[in-house]
């Protein structure tokens, strides 16, 4: 039953796919499908974006094992939307074409901007993507039981020929179908774990005090995050990254204008919303109808925690169809990441950088295709590498990067007339620099316990997500570079504030 409904996701795809890869003629299609997105097609392949293997395996884990501190997730991820429909979602729109680097080359035309930017797209990717990587590892060595390694290979695979094959059309609808999929999938096991607490939310909540090892505390802040300025870090970087997540900010460029894209994001910030709160369903169903134990014995990190509830409360079937919803689910992300990825390298690197604006069409897209093999071959790497994380946290580690190195050059762009060439440089490189640096030195890296980490030791840096530190220096350190420079990089700050509030 399993590998009956995991072959027919993939065949649904599949299928997504060659329908696509017919409308997949120019660079336009493959970028953003030509712009041609309504905004409730739009908006739902946000959501089918967003509601990641994070939001579904991760959160419900994390809600399963620690409670309060577990719901944290889906609170900053939904708030992160009001910055994005009142920021970023219309002067990106008007401003840019394909990629968020040209939106910041509408104000400076200058290839190390552009390159900058790039660069930025692409660590931002690769850091989302091996999240999503290891909870298809983790997810097909339940359902299949087969490991890891093959596991994250095939998963690797079929998004390289999404993308490859299929462009921005085959990602749009790929996202279409699984938001469909996982709403239902999700609605039908809330609705099951609801009637097992006789449709109370008061005797829901009552019970929960008593139903996990954490007693009364599981319903209090305190369990994972005990210093309050972690939580203050991992919520800025859950709010703010998302207006500067490059798989969700190129999907603006999919649809007609800034009134399209405002439309969209009302759709995807309803559908997100509502998944949210299921979530709480999930959570509290898996710890009291599964139990910690056995969440932990397939899965550390709790990824599984989903699934098995489905099998607790639905049996196989559920089982696997909610399994093969998750598997979707990492399909339809991971090729949005490999797409971004690609554009980024082949529209800014190749396109404008290398060849300086004279790429043929046909240079472009092969340069595109190229670029997403590449992208997929490092991220399968990594994510070897990380196996044993939560993936909830490693995509908080993608919203801190965002939010610390593409957000402040967003903002700045549009909204300071003085802002220059050297502070967008020095903003972009301080964000990503020590995101970078502060993860690798702290307890996500290094644990004094073998396995319990990548690396064995003591960490140097004591948080284990940097975003309130990284996030003031990427704002700071544009600023510092700006103030400090001489140059004068006002000349087209007018037109882009009218472009960016206008379109004109």
């Amino acid at each position: 039953m399993a590998f009956t409904l995991f072959c027919a996701i993939v065949l649904l795809t599949l299928v997504i796919t060659y329908f696509a890869a017919k409308k997949t003629n120019n660079t336009s299609e493959f970028y953003t499908a030509g712009g041609g997105l309504k905004g409730w097609q739009n908006g739902t392949a946000i959501a089918g974006d967003y509601m990641s293997a994070a939001s579904f395996l991760g959160i419900a884990g994390s809600i399963a094992l620690v409670g309060f501190d577990g719901f944290f997730y889906s609170i900053g991820f939904l708030v992160a939307y009001l910055v994005v429909l009142y920021l970023v979602a219309e002067p990106l729109r008007n401003l840019g074409k394909y990629t968020v680097a040209d939106m910041i080359a509408a104000r400076f035309s200058n290839k190390e901007v552009r390159g900058f930017a790039a660069l930025n797209t692409i660590a931002i990717s690769i850091f989302y993507m091996i999240a999503q990587l290891v909870g298809a590892g983790a997810l097909i060595k339940l359902l299949l039981g087969l490991d890891f390694v093959t596991s994250v290979l095939i998963v690797g695979v079929l998004m390289t020929v999404y993308v490859v094959f299929g462009g921005m059309h085959a990602t749009s609808w790929v996202q279409i179908t699984k938001a469909v999929l996982l709403m239902g999938g999700t609605f039908v096991i809330s609705l099951m774990v609801f009637a097992k607490f006789d449709f109370s939310l008061t005797g829901m909540f009552e019970q929960m005090k008593t139903a996990t090892p954490l007693m009364e505390n599981y319903l209090n802040p305190g369990n994972k995050y005990k210093v309050p300025l972690e939580t203050i870090s991992l919520n800025l970087a859950l709010v703010l990254g998302t207006a500067g997540l490059p798989h969700i900010l190129t999907r603006f460029f999919t649809v007609k204008d800034a009134r399209t894209a405002r439309s969209s994001v009302v759709y995807a910030t309803w559908i997100i919303g509502i998944f949210y709160v299921m979530t709480i369903f999930l959570g509290f169903g898996a710890a009291a109808f599964v139990g910690t134990e056995e969440i932990t014995a397939v899965d550390k990190a709790g990824n599984m925690a989903a699934p098995l509830l489905a099998r607790a409360l639905g049996g196989d079937f559920l089982f696997a169809f909610i399994s093969a919803v998750a598997f979707a689910t990492i399909l339809a992300v991971v090729t949005g990441l490999v797409l971004s990825a690609a554009s980024a390298f082949a529209h800014d690197f190749y396109g404008q950088i290398v060849r300086r604006g004279n790429a043929t069409e046909r240079e472009q897209l092969r340069m595109a295709r190229w670029a997403s093999i590449g992208v997929s071959i490092i991220s399968i790497v990594l994510a070897l590498f990380a196996q044993k994380m939560n993936v909830a946290f490693l995509v908080s580690l993608a919203f801190a990067v965002a939010a610390s190195a593409n957000l402040p050059i967003i903002l700045f762009t549009v909204f300071w007339r003085r802002f220059n060439r050297t502070g967008a440089i020095s903003g972009m490189l301080v964000g990503l620099l020590s995101t970078v640096i502060l993860v690798a030195l702290s307890p996500n890296v290094w644990d004094p316990e073998p396995g319990k980490a990548i690396l064995t030791g003591t960490a140097i840096f004591p948080m284990t997500n940097p975003g309130i530190i990284s996030i003031p220096l990427g704002f700071l350190s544009a600023v510092v570079g700006t103030l400090l420079s001489r140059e004068k990089d006002e000349a087209k700050y007018a037109e882009v504030l009218v472009k960016a509030n206008t379109g004109v």
